[in-house]
Order: structure tokens, then sequence, then C-alpha cells
């Protein structure tokens, strides 16, 4: 009965901290079926996405500080989006106002949403981190991850070399998290790998939403390569240090005196 309390704990609380994602699933469904004359999809789906913004900030599910966290991510993700749908890594077929060079800007709110989640989820849930490795390693880390999403077009593909470097650098790094009144924690590099995990189910429905198409997917709808994983892998790792180090900039979520029981066993631990 205590299992699926928690359970029911945990469920609910990650629902709510992709909250943001669901919801413009929602509406890449709802605009799938239904068309506003006058307003091209994409463009609805922006207002959309704007709408559930406000709405999130108005309602206090989401802080004025997380915001500004998810603009930035916005911010990244849509100078991503120009350069790779430029290089024809994907593309948005849809006609639109919104398009900046065969890009719509909804598309930006795609990358805030998984913002949104690990921040909603740092709250929620409590997260601490121990074993962070300084901002002298993490932060060039992120910036060559970041990078190499545009400079493997041109020069040797990197990212494996660096998926073992954050291997490396997070070998001992734990997220500690809250379900109900109980305090569990998982190796730092499961927590990327499963999250790069479900965004690339995410883009699975995103994509059989219509959402945006890979040059696979002219006419007939295939499933996301499961290559895939490895970059939302590696964005889960950009995103996820940019936000740790606003938070340890504020004092928020690191702690390495979290006491850890010498016989734990198994991936998920209870502390």
């Amino acid at each position: 009965m205590y299992f699926f309390k928690q359970l029911f704990h945990f469920t609910y609380q990650q629902a709510m901290a992709s909250l943001f994602p669901a919801l413009i699933f929602l509406t890449l469904a709802g605009t799938k079926i239904i068309s506003v004359p006058g307003i091209p999809r994409y463009d609805l789906i922006l207002l959309a996405c704007i709408g559930i913004q406000i709405c999130m900030l108005w309602t206090g599910l989401e802080t004025k500080d997380e915001l500004k966290v998810i603009t930035l991510f916005h911010v990244l993700g849509l100078t991503l989006e120009l350069f790779k749908v430029h290089m024809g890594s994907w593309s948005y077929p849809g006609e639109a106002y919104s398009k900046i060079a065969g890009v719509p800007l909804y598309s930006g709110f795609m990358y805030a949403s998984v913002a949104s989640y690990i921040v909603q989820s740092w709250r929620r849930m409590k997260l601490t981190i121990t074993k962070w490795p300084a901002w002298y390693w993490t932060v060039p880390l992120g910036a060559c991850i970041y990078l190499n999403f545009f400079t493997h077009h041109y020069i040797y593909d990197m990212r494996w070399f660096l998926t073992g470097g954050l291997f490396l650098l997070f070998l001992l790094g734990r997220v500690y998290f809250t379900i109900h009144d109980k305090r569990y924690w998982m190796p730092l590099t499961l927590s990327f790998f499963l999250i790069g995990f479900f965004i690339w189910i995410a883009e699975n429905i995103s994509t059989l939403l219509d959402g945006y198409r890979y040059p696979n997917q002219g006419d007939t709808w295939e499933i996301v390569h499961i290559g895939k994983i490895s970059s939302w892998f590696l964005l889960v790792v950009v995103s996820f240090i940019i936000v740790a180090q606003l938070k340890r900039v504020k004092g928020e979520g690191f702690d390495d005196t979290v006491p850890i029981e010498p016989k734990e066993e198994g991936v998920l631990k209870q502390s």
C-alpha cells in the first residue's frame, strides 16, 4: 500500500512538472483537428503557447525567476532551430506569419518546455545535488556540447568524446528528491538519460502530430531515429548545467552533507 501511495505522489508531481509540455502536445493535437479561418496553424500554436505561459505565471504555477530561465532556453532553442532548419536537419512545412528563415517562433517554446520541466521538478520534488563539479568544469563542458550541435556539420562530431567527458565529470554526482515524506536518490547521469529518453518519446509524438518533420518523414510518418536520444541526452546536460549554475548562485539545491547509507542497493535509493 505504501508503495502505491509513493507512486501516486511521484506520478502527480511529475505530471504537474510536465504541465507545460503536456499543454503544448494538446495544442498540437487540437490544431491538427481544428483550424481557425485566417490564422495559420503555426501562428495559432504560438498564440496558444504564449497564453499557456501567461496563465502559468498568473496562477503561480510558475515563478518569475523560473520564467527568466525558461526565456533563456527559448532564445537558445530558437537559435539552434534557425541553424538546424537552414542545414536541412528538419523542417516546418506549414505556412505562418510568425516564421523567420523557415522557423516558426513557437518552436522556441518546445525547448522552453524542457527548461520548465527541470525547474518545476527541482522545486516540486525539492531536488538536492551532491558532488556537483566546479563551474570551471561544467560551464565549458556545457558550452562545448551546445557548440557541437553547430560545428559537427563542418568538422568532426565530438559528441561521444563529450559524452565520455561528462560521465567522468558527473561520475560521483547524485540527485536527491522527495516523494511525499521520503528522500530518494539516483546518479546524475542516469537522470540525464531518463529525461533525454522521455524527450525522445515526446519528439515522436510531436512529429506524429506534424509539429515538424525530419527528412525521412515526408509523406509517411516514421519513428524518430533512436540515435536522437544521444542528442537529447546532451541537450538535457546543457539545460541542467544552466539551471544548476543559476541555482548555485542563489545558494539553492546543493548539499554535499546529505547522508548516504553504506548498504543501499538498486538504482532508485531511499536515504
